[in-house]
């Protein structure tokens, strides 16, 4: 084996390793970074050779069109989308297919449970339309403390299955113990606890659609929301400071993509588990 055979130098050396600058169409709501000035945004508009960002704190600034930006890693260039006048297949939140507009349908027996007020605003954005399609009612709990009398409460059958979405679903968590609890009510393949991993469904929605690259740690004796926004240099002195900065963040998500795919799928897993016993209905 010749260890010489190929000269590191030649043409080309500097690129090899390097992610090339690739085209790419803008998109309303697509999140950008502008390397040399560090700053990060959503497309809000474009119009005469520019483009507009707005940052998680709704700041705006505005660039040339063209190369120099940065999307999850990838350097690009961005460009305005051609338009062709053809009508396009429309999607979903979720991208699923949307349909055309139907009479709406009487709600079947079968429901979602989801823990927390923000939990069920965020299923509801994503996922209303599908559920809608579908005659899926998603019902918000308050809390899962009780989780086994109210599962007991429902009367799980066939034809009327329930599914609940609780936060931070983890080995030697509270709410695995709930979980477990519930699965020895006797009520077998008709009830199904999905969770995700966050401690927050806040942490569902991908970092760097508000402009920061992780999520911030918070320690375990300090409210998790309050603290989140404190790290971010964000208002956090009430409920009201909390409120506002949920509305913010959830004005950035517009489809799954700005969602992390664990909660996704896990979301759509329980989605299917409460239809499938009406398939043919649909």
């Amino acid at each position: 084996m010749d260890r010489y055979s190929k000269d590191v130098l030649s043409a080309g050396w500097q690129k090899a390793g390097k992610p090339q600058t690739v085209d790419m169409p803008m998109e309303l709501g697509m999140i950008v970074e502008e390397p040399s000035t560090g700053f990060t945004g959503e497309i809000v508009k474009w119009e005469n050779g520019v483009v507009v960002l707005e940052n998680y704190k709704l700041k705006r600034r505005s660039f040339p069109v063209g190369p120099g930006f940065v999307v999850e890693g990838q350097p690009v260039k961005l460009c305005v989308p051609p338009r062709t006048g053809k009508a396009e297949q429309k999607y979903t939140a979720s991208g699923s297919r949307a349909s055309e507009k139907t009479t709406a349908k009487v709600a079947l027996p079968s429901r979602i449970y989801v823990e927390g007020r923000h939990d069920a605003e965020l299923v509801e954005k994503v996922w209303g339309d599908d559920l809608r399609h579908v005659g899926v009612v998603v019902e918000y709990l308050g809390g899962i403390d009780d989780l086994v009398g109210i599962v007991a409460e429902f009367k799980p059958e066939k034809g009327r299955r329930l599914a609940v979405l609780v936060d931070h679903l983890v080995t030697g968590s509270k709410e695995s113990r709930i979980a477990r609890d519930v699965a020895k009510g006797g009520y077998g393949e008709y009830v199904m606890i999905g969770g995700h991993r966050f401690i927050d469904v806040w942490q569902a929605v991908k970092p760097e659609r508000v402009g920061v690259k992780k999520w911030p740690e918070i320690p375990m004796d300090v409210d998790w929301k309050k603290g989140t926004l404190a790290a971010l240099n964000l208002p956090h002195k009430d409920q009201k400071d909390v409120a506002q900065a949920w509305q913010a963040i959830l004005a950035r998500v517009t489809s799954f993509r700005d969602l992390e795919p664990s909660f996704n799928t896990e979301v759509e897993k329980l989605i299917d588990f409460v239809t499938q016993d009406h398939v043919d209905e649909f």
